[in-house]
């Protein structure tokens, strides 16, 4: 039986983080989420719920987003990626084992690069490698540019087929279902994340990422176009491609079925991970 979530808002360095724990029972390396654009963290609930009970699961909201308080100013991924490591500090863990889905993927890709003794493996979900990606239809991107559809959910029901493809062209229930998880922290929460993606692209030290890497892609994707799946698999040294009958979300939509698959990578190696003992940084509240 899955324990509940346990939910706590945490300050560091006057930033306030809402975060949200499921316990496991110890026998696995914890996964860390990183989620989209704009998406709070009950948006992946459904996609937790689908995993093993046992798996201690980390989530939490980015700054301006969901219950997480907005900063005044911009940030960058290395940034958010060093947060994400003082948070960790903060709720008491080492190394753990890291998903990013689309946006949130590219903070995955950092997380893996910046704090390598941090991550065991790696999960990249519906994202690409940033500003060299190949682009997904101008209508698509133009209505992404745009925090709309987390503020005025009739109008994400009415944009999901277009935006996120696959099982949303089908079934609008759905879509319906999607923007009632909706948790929206503003405007200027939103284009601070589209500020951090400004620019930023991973494409010249994918290379260097040494985790074993699940490579998750939707064969039916109007924003991440699958080539660009297929380029960080070719640029990843550790890496291997999973394409799924799905669309953008399809963590969502296809949950029984993508989390066997996710299991099975995270299970691949027995041995116990161990942070390297100098490698953490100091521990900050």
């Amino acid at each position: 039986m899955s324990q509940p979530f346990i939910f706590r808002t945490i300050e560091l360095g006057g930033q306030s983080l809402r975060t949200a724990v499921r316990p496991g029972d110890g026998s696995m390396t914890p996964l860390l989420i990183f989620n989209g654009i704009g998406a709070n963290l009950e948006l992946v609930m459904p996609f937790v719920r689908a995993l093993d009970p046992n798996l201690e699961i980390i989530a939490f909201d980015v700054p301006g987003v969901g219950g997480s308080d907005t900063p005044s100013t911009p940030y960058r991924f290395p940034g958010l990626a060093k947060l994400a490591a003082r948070m960790l500090d903060y709720l008491d863990y080492g190394q753990v084992n890291v998903i990013g889905v689309s946006w949130g993927g590219a903070l995955a890709q950092q997380f893996a690069h910046d704090y390598p003794e941090r991550c065991k493996k790696l999960i990249l979900a519906a994202t690409a490698a940033g500003a060299i990606m190949v682009p997904g239809k101008p209508k698509v991107l133009w209505r992404m540019a745009s925090p709309r559809r987390y503020i005025q959910p009739s109008y994400g029901v009415h944009i999901a087929p277009d935006i996120y493809g696959g099982a949303f062209r089908r079934d609008p229930k759905l879509a319906l279902a999607h923007a009632s998880k909706v948790r929206s922290g503003g405007k200027l929460g939103y284009y601070w994340q589209l500020f951090a993606g400004l620019g930023w692209t991973s494409f010249h030290w994918l290379h260097r990422i040494k985790q074993p890497t699940l490579v998750l892609a939707g064969d039916d994707d109007p924003i991440i176009p699958l080539i660009n799946m297929k380029m960080l698999a070719w640029r990843i040294p550790n890496s291997e491609l999973h394409v799924i009958d799905d669309g953008h979300l399809f963590l969502v939509t296809r949950a029984e079925s993508v989390a066997p698959i996710i299991l099975r990578f995270l299970a691949e190696e027995k041995r116990r991970a161990i942070i390297h003992p100098h490698a953490a940084p100091s521990r900050t509240s």
